[in-house]
């Protein structure tokens, strides 16, 4: 995923600083477009190029639909990116700039100890509520947002099911470390061991709909699938970015070519 050059000259550090407004947080996490670092599951049929520029695009759709969901329905959220390999990665400094939203490093060793790393410090800046979502949902409905939040009004937990057995989306009112421990990530028991972890910690769980990320290409196949019936939607009512349904469209083409 290629971006135009910055203009200007002033860096992202008041992007990495503690800027709280809101009482709750959308944390969402991101892994730069680096060509054999990102989406590897969809590889072959796809380059690592063509799997690089996509992740990125659906990078970009998680900013730009977050802020619209925001601004839409009034929410309290703080947008915050959670950048690997760093957020002096170029590419998030620049979208720090572009989209005003903070950036901050995931630190651990896997995905469970980053995201409760940072849910340990975002509390600890005073936070209420947190919201951490994955970035290859392209088709996600704003309202999800909402919804996590209604839920996280009733119990300390709120989990989104994904479709391959994992989670999009996880909402907590209170750290809770326990449900970040011996998880097996990226696999299909992700979601029952971590309501498992709930349970025994004495959490309960709110759960929202299920939704399908783009993991596999399975998944992509399904999602280019949508992409094209989203545009006989009108305008206003499709909930994929015309860049997005652009690139999947493009790919979609070279995936069915490379089968002949």
């Amino acid at each position: 995923m290629t971006l135009p050059p910055r203009t200007g000259s002033s860096g992202s550090s008041r992007h990495t600083t503690s800027s709280r407004r809101a009482e709750a947080a959308l944390v969402l996490f991101a892994k730069a477009p680096i060509a054999g670092q990102v989406k590897t599951r969809l590889c072959p049929p796809l380059t690592p190029d063509e799997a690089a520029s996509l992740h990125g695009s659906f990078v970009l759709d998680s900013l730009e639909r977050s802020k619209a969901a925001i601004q839409q329905q009034k929410l309290s959220l703080d947008r915050i990116l959670a950048c690997a390999p760093s957020a002096a990665h170029a590419f998030f400094k620049i979208l720090g700039e572009r989209h005003g939203v903070r950036l901050i490093d995931q630190v651990g060793d896997d995905l469970g100890a980053r995201m409760d790393q940072a849910a340990s410090t975002l509390f600890a800046e005073g936070y209420r509520r947190l919201l951490i979502v994955g970035t290859d949902l392209p088709s996600l409905p704003l309202s999800t947002y909402r919804d996590a939040l209604a839920q996280l009004d009733r119990h300390p937990v709120v989990l989104g099911p994904a479709l391959d057995g994992g989670y999009y989306l996880l909402g907590l009112t209170q750290p809770a470390p326990e449900l970040f421990d011996r998880i097996p990530w990226s696999t299909a028991e992700a979601l029952k061991a971590t309501l498992a972890r709930a349970e025994a910690a004495g959490l309960s769980v709110g759960q929202l709909q299920s939704w399908r990320d783009a993991d596999t290409i399975e998944d992509l196949r399904f999602i280019i699938q949508e992409a094209k019936q989203d545009e006989r939607r009108p305008k206003p009512q499709r909930q994929f970015s015309a860049r997005t349904a652009g690139a999947l469209q493009l790919i979609g083409q070279r995936l069915q070519a490379r089968a002949q």
